[in-house]
């Protein structure tokens, strides 16, 4: 097993976290054990030295599955007092985690926290937990209807989507961390690049596109719904 800090610090740190709020334990240790399995297993040697797709499973887990379950971790009564906080705006919440996917990904700048593991590759994985805390919050705790909470998680979708379809199309590493890792198996960096990258896009799919069906399934009842009541009222008037 491997012991950085994200495991060694940020997992205590929620935990204690979710205990001292009274979170609800399956989506706590859920959320606690995605992060732990990322950082604790192979997968972490795998992402620091030698595989791109490696470390973007990392950050997908922290920037979108570990927030996700933090936040259905989350009570309601503590929900209810965060509620105007500013950055669980939508139109704040969610320019500020494509920002953050966006610059990290930028090449000299994801070079660069690989290069400094002890310092800025810390920073890099706090700032997707909270921006990804920040996306999720208005689709879990915040009071809109389920047509915005849909049209909300399609932007995402669409808005994030690029970024690994560009990770799988492009015909050349845009890492040269990776480029220039020593391989003694596996996959090339240009294929390693690509499996990343299309592990990303169908990962998004997959997750926003899945609640965002679900949100959209119940803006339609809740239409039909509607409509249903506006022929009673019509019938009776």
């Amino acid at each position: 097993m491997y012991f950085p800090v994200e495991a060694t610090v940020l997992v205590p740190v929620l935990a204690l976290a979710g205990l001292a709020l009274r979170a609800r334990p399956a989506a706590l240790v859920a959320a606690l054990a995605l992060i732990a399995a990322a950082f604790t297993t192979r997968l972490q040697p795998f992402a620091l030295h030698t595989f791109l797709w490696a470390h973007l499973l990392q950050n997908v887990v922290l920037a979108e599955w570990a927030p996700a379950l933090l936040l259905l971790a989350v009570p309601r009564r503590v929900a209810h007092r965060a509620r105007g906080f500013p950055l669980f705006n939508p139109f704040v919440a969610l320019p500020l985690w494509l920002v953050t996917y966006f610059v990290w990904h930028l090449p000299w700048v994801y070079d660069f926290g690989l290069r400094h593991p002890h310092s800025v590759l810390h920073v890099e994985h706090l700032t997707y937990l909270l921006s990804g805390l920040c996306v999720w919050w208005p689709v879990i705790h915040r009071r809109m209807s389920a047509g915005a909470k849909a049209a909300y998680l399609f932007a995402a979708f669409v808005l994030a989507s690029p970024l690994g379809l560009v990770l799988a199309l492009v015909p050349r590493p845009l890492y040269s961390f990776y480029a220039h890792a020593p391989r003694t198996w596996g996959p090339s960096a240009e294929v390693d690049q690509q499996i990343g990258g299309v592990t990303m896009a169908v990962e998004e799919a997959v997750v926003f596109f899945s609640v965002f069906a679900f949100y959209l399934h119940r803006f339609l009842q809740e239409e039909q719904l509607e409509g249903a009541f506006d022929q009673i009222r019509a019938s009776r008037g």
